[in-house]
């Protein structure tokens, strides 16, 4: 699974920091990014959101949920999980 991307959520969220997080799952699959994202604990902190990119590269993608991230102000919320 080598075009497989991990991102770690904050479990504990603000309405809006939710709203925001809901919105980088659809554009990732509303882009053709993926079709479907896979969510596991970590531990009692963090969730690992996980999806195999389907469109695009994985460099592509990430650049793209990392602007989003900044743009979103997600930075202590959400970060790419290697």
């Amino acid at each position: 699974m080598e075009k497989a991307i991990r991102i770690r959520v904050r479990k504990e969220l603000s309405s809006q920091q939710q709203i925001d997080i809901i919105k980088l799952k659809g554009s990732l699959i509303s882009r053709g990014y993926t079709e479907i994202i896979h969510i596991d604990d970590q531990d009692q902190e963090f969730h690992i959101n996980s999806f195999e990119v389907t469109n695009g590269n994985r460099s592509e993608v990430q650049n793209f949920i990392k602007a989003f991230i900044s743009k979103a102000e997600l930075i202590h919320t959400v970060t790419i999980f290697k």
